[in-house]
């Protein structure tokens, strides 16, 4: 009988190294990762936020990068917050506010009235931006075309919308998740690559994490328009019915953690990148964005035909990965309202899709300037902010609620900090709004 020797490992029990992954292999693993948090990129890094991003770096550089990083943060925050209050107690936050809160129904119909309002104005300047980017480029091409440039961009916005309906149409979450999937992606990539033609000095990225209020005329209507976009509420408010969606329970609260953590990086990375080939491509030139195709053409002259490809790439992804939730955000948070359930092939839930692409159309078909709707729109975000955060602090908070798993001492600080920051930001809000109403009137 032969002994094998126990100090050499068995033929049958070695095992093999894993094979080596490629740099490609591992980034698309970091992808696929983001489960939930991939509808909150595409909810938070649309072409508001380019629009946004590159009109304060053309404008002032990295001046406001230390609110961008701010904001993130926060954002971080409320995603774990809300993501961890759905794992733990298996509930949405609408239903929950509707049922848990004193003045819960009252509560419920204010968030979703604000959201719905709020994101509504935003899909009229994404439709705007992203017909009237391809429209542009079609009438370069083809200079000789018949159709005029109006309703180059009407054909084209009802073109875009009837597409993105007909995806709707599918109905699961699961197919929902790989188109944002492609989507961001696309936009992830297309952004850092321009990004590195154009990159400023890294002094400027250091001098941009100092905290500095911008003085120019016309420029402090970025403040509140940057924490509109990168805060959106919609973005942590939909978060638990998604996490519901994926089958995520209490036994998934690192996944979920992981999750909040990735989308936050990622939407400040991509975010970043806007806002640095913009410093990198205008404002060293002196030339700010006034007009849609301003994002693109000016970086040709300055950094190449590569550069002006790969951001108009980039910015007509991150309409399309915005204008796709964004399509559903009524039907979502009305289902939400209800049960607390994720419905997506009710009669409903396609005839409030249907009217949103509808109302997405006005932008094209009153002919205004996009990037200013896209702006306004951005600013309108934030007064819901204070209600969605004080409601979940009392619910992550609830013993009855979540047991031992309700909010520490970090968690509590930061949603304190976040709440705060909201109510100056609202302050700051109206007081924009009001200066710029002022302004029309003279």
């Amino acid at each position: 009988m032969i002994v094998p020797d126990p100090m050499r490992p068995s033929p049958l029990t070695t095992e093999t190294p894993p094979p080596k992954r490629s740099l490609l292999n591992r980034f698309w693993s970091v992808v696929l990762a983001v489960g939930p948090g991939i509808f909150c990129i595409g909810y938070t890094v649309g072409t508001g936020s380019v629009t946004t991003m590159c009109k304060a770096g053309s404008m002032l550089g990295l001046d406001l990068l230390w609110l961008l990083l701010l904001c993130s943060l926060f954002m971080g925050i409320l995603m774990e917050a809300f993501g961890r209050y759905a794992v733990v107690t298996g509930e949405t936050a609408i239903h929950s506010f509707r049922t848990h809160l004193q003045g819960g129904p009252l509560i419920a119909v204010l968030v979703v009235a604000g959201i719905v309002m709020a994101q509504y104005g935003a899909i009229m300047g994404i439709l705007g931006l992203c017909s009237s980017m391809i429209s542009d480029v079609a009438h370069q091409r083809f200079p000789d075309m018949a159709l005029s440039d109006y309703w180059t961009r009407v054909l084209i916005a009802i073109g875009i919308v009837s597409a993105l309906y007909a995806l709707v149409w599918v109905g699961t979450y699961t197919f929902f998740e790989k188109v944002l999937v492609f989507f961001v992606t696309l936009m992830g990539i297309t952004f850092l690559g321009s990004m590195f033609i154009v990159l400023p000095a890294p002094s400027d990225f250091i001098a941009g994490l100092m905290f500095h209020l911008p003085t120019e005329k016309g420029a402090f209507v970025l403040v509140p328009a940057i924490v509109g976009t990168t805060m959106a509420a919609a973005t942590f408010v939909v978060r638990p019915l998604l996490v519901k969606a994926k089958g995520w329970d209490i036994h998934h609260l690192r996944d979920q953690s992981r999750d909040s953590i990735t989308a936050a990086v990622l939407m400040f990375i991509v975010s970043l990148a806007v806002m640095a080939s913009a410093t990198g491509a205008l404002h060293q030139q002196g030339q700010v964005v006034e007009q849609v195709m301003d994002m693109v053409k000016s970086l040709e002259p300055a950094a190449g035909k590569l550069a002006m490809m790969l951001f108009f790439a980039g910015t007509l992804s991150a309409g399309l990965s915005s204008l796709f939730p964004i399509i559903m955000v009524a039907p979502l948070l009305i289902a939400d309202y209800r049960n607390g359930k994720l419905e997506t092939t009710t009669p409903m839930f396609r005839i409030l899709s249907a009217v949103a692409c509808l109302i997405g159309l006005t932008v094209p078909l009153l002919g205004f300037n996009p990037v200013q709707a896209q702006i306004v729109s951005q600013i309108g975000g934030v007064f819901v902010l204070p209600l969605c955060i004080g409601a979940m602090i009392v619910l992550v908070n609830r013993k009855d609620l979540m047991g031992e798993h309700r909010a520490g001492h970090l968690l509590n600080a930061g949603l304190a900090a976040a709440f705060l920051f909201s109510l100056l930001i609202t302050y700051t809000g109206c007081v924009t709004i009001i200066g710029q109403l002022k302004l029309l009137m003279n």
